[in-house]
């Protein structure tokens, strides 16, 4: 049979489109402009890290494949909690502005987020897991 003269199929005749990277070189790229994070984000990440390494384990909230928002939420308010009993150990004082942990927890949330993100798509477990 002669497969000089054979038609493609317009899936196979087109490469795959520039958007649809691997996805260990998507994460590669999250984690380097994570590394550029400011310093304060930096240490909030890294507690974040350390909560949700305990809270990672087969069919966790984290890979449910809709999350429960309350859920989420009432994490970020943990890990809050957590920030200032580390504050009050420290001898410095939560209580002065309350605007300051509003923000805390915005920026704790959207870590957390991101997180959680980075955990379900790595590649440990496959490429989606959940």
């Amino acid at each position: 049979m002669d497969f000089s003269n054979r038609i493609l199929p317009f899936y196979m005749a087109y490469p795959q489109p520039c958007l649809m990277k691997e996805d260990s070189t998507v994460l590669r790229d999250l984690e380097y402009l994570q590394q550029m994070y400011p310093g304060q984000a930096k240490m909030l990440q890294k507690r974040i890290a350390e909560v949700l390494d305990k809270v990672d384990y087969e069919g966790s909230l984290l890979y449910d494949e809709y999350p429960d928002k309350w859920q989420l939420y009432r994490l970020g308010d943990s890990i809050v909690a957590i920030l200032k009993r580390e504050e009050e150990e420290r001898g410095e004082d939560v209580n002065t502005s309350p605007e300051k942990w509003e923000w805390i927890k915005d920026m704790v949330l959207l870590i957390l987020y991101y997180e959680i993100y980075k955990r379900r798509h790595s590649g440990r477990k496959g490429f989606i897991k959940f």
